[in-house]
């Protein structure tokens, strides 16, 4: 089987790409780019290529679909930095006071 060849695939996985590459491309990722992203999202998923049969199916990860729109969404960038130092500065004043 030639490389990039798509026969190992099955039916379900075949549309799976087709629908994760379509929706790629309507965010504006270029038509290649956004084929060779949906087949490594469905071989990420699934394990790669699978015929269909009985005792072949292992559960589906879908932890990479689930990611996808918390990942780099609007609100990533305006998340606000944890400060950090705010027990140590408590104590430290806690110290100072029974010292006293």
């Amino acid at each position: 089987m030639p490389r990039g060849d798509k026969g190992a695939y099955t039916d379900k996985q075949k549309r799976k790409a087709e629908h994760i590459e379509e929706s790629y491309e309507e965010r504006g990722v270029s038509s290649k780019e956004a084929e060779a992203r949906a087949w490594a999202t469905v071989n990420k998923e699934s394990g790669g290529g699978k015929k269909s049969g009985s005792g072949r199916g292992t559960k589906e990860n879908r932890s990479v679909s689930k990611k996808g729109g918390k990942k780099g969404g609007k609100k990533a960038g305006k998340k606000k930095a944890v400060k950090k130092g705010g027990r140590k500065k408590a104590a430290k004043k806690g110290r100072k006071k029974s010292s006293k």
